[in-house]
């Protein structure tokens, strides 16, 4: 005789299996780690032919910016916490823009930080919680996580056998990819995660969020972000629940970073530069399922948008 399995069981296994499905789906990667780093070195590329948009800091002349947050970079993967901290190269670029407040990481950990956010922030646990967010989105391979659900099959096959042209696509389609609320909420805690064996305070990201609710035009980004508000009691629930010691947040070393910073001249147009045709841009004439030119609005929105979306 067939037995019956009763409701409330059914119900429980049927909701079981959804968040087993749902938890795979969130995490599906079809590209292997080594792809990651191949499509943050195409992705840093394309950003170095396009300088109109990502002007970049020389080094030359910015040494003590450059080491400072480098030194930023390199305590919290000391910390023993961030995955892939030896197998990523977790190389930084600073964007000369006073205007834009934003950070971003690329698959394989090419960092990006804009002046402007650095001005904007208070103190270094500030910078620190930031850059920890952004190292968090490399190192959870959200990137490559949310291109796997958007890209056709194919598409991923051939870019992780090798094959420049279609990795040269997916890198297009990463400038303009956004992270989904779930990673930036996690990105958000794994930031307190990176930064509590330090002696920063590791709710260093929330003093972000809280100064972005006193603005009175936030970045677009961040309307598709979860609330400010949230965050911040995330970011320090997650503190206090890891009873992270740190307490440094380095004001005044801070200040005379943010000093230089303010005195850096504007990027001109002379100053840009571009890579030979092949190291560029692709042209989206020549590619399938390539981002259509943006038109006036979209490039009025530019300067508050990034790759994964903002922070």
């Amino acid at each position: 005789m067939k037995k019956l399995v009763p409701f409330g069981v059914a119900l429980l296994v049927l909701s079981s299996s959804c968040k087993t499905l749902k938890s795979g789906w969130d995490n599906l990667n079809l590209f292997p780690v080594s792809q990651d780093v191949e499509l943050g070195k195409q992705v840093h590329l394309e950003i170095a032919g396009n300088q109109t948009e990502f002007p970049e800091l020389p080094e030359k002349g910015n040494e003590v910016v450059y080491s400072y947050v480098r030194n930023i970079v390199q305590k919290i993967l000391k910390g023993g916490n961030v995955e892939y901290a030896n197998d990523f190269v977790w190389d930084v670029t600073l964007i000369n823009d006073l205007k834009t407040l934003n950070a971003f990481a690329t698959p394989g950990g090419y960092i990006y930080i804009y002046t402007g956010l650095i001005n904007f922030l208070d103190s270094e646990d500030q910078l620190a919680g930031v850059i920890g967010h952004e190292l968090a989105h490399s190192a959870k391979r959200h990137s490559t996580k949310q291109l796997s659900k958007s890209l056709g099959i194919q598409i991923l096959a051939d870019a992780a056998l090798g094959k420049q042209e279609m990795i040269k696509q997916v890198a297009t389609a990463l400038l303009t990819l956004s992270f989904s609320r779930a990673h930036e909420t996690q990105a958000d805690s794994m930031s307190v995660v990176y930064l509590c064996p330090t002696n920063y305070h590791a709710a260093g990201a929330s003093g972000f969020f809280k100064k972005m609710e006193n603005q009175p035009a936030p970045p677009a980004w961040l309307s598709t972000h979860p609330n400010s508000k949230d965050r911040v009691q995330n970011i320090e629930s997650k503190n206090k629940q890891m009873a992270c010691a740190g307490t440094q947040t380095y004001s005044n070393e801070y200040a005379k970073i943010k000093e230089l910073v303010a005195k850096i001249p504007p990027a001109k147009k002379s100053d840009v530069k571009t890579l030979p045709k092949d190291q560029g841009t692709p042209n989206p004439q020549d590619k399938t399922n390539t981002p259509k030119p943006a038109n006036d609005s979209d490039k009025r929105q530019k300067k508050l948008e990034k790759p994964g979306g903002g922070l």
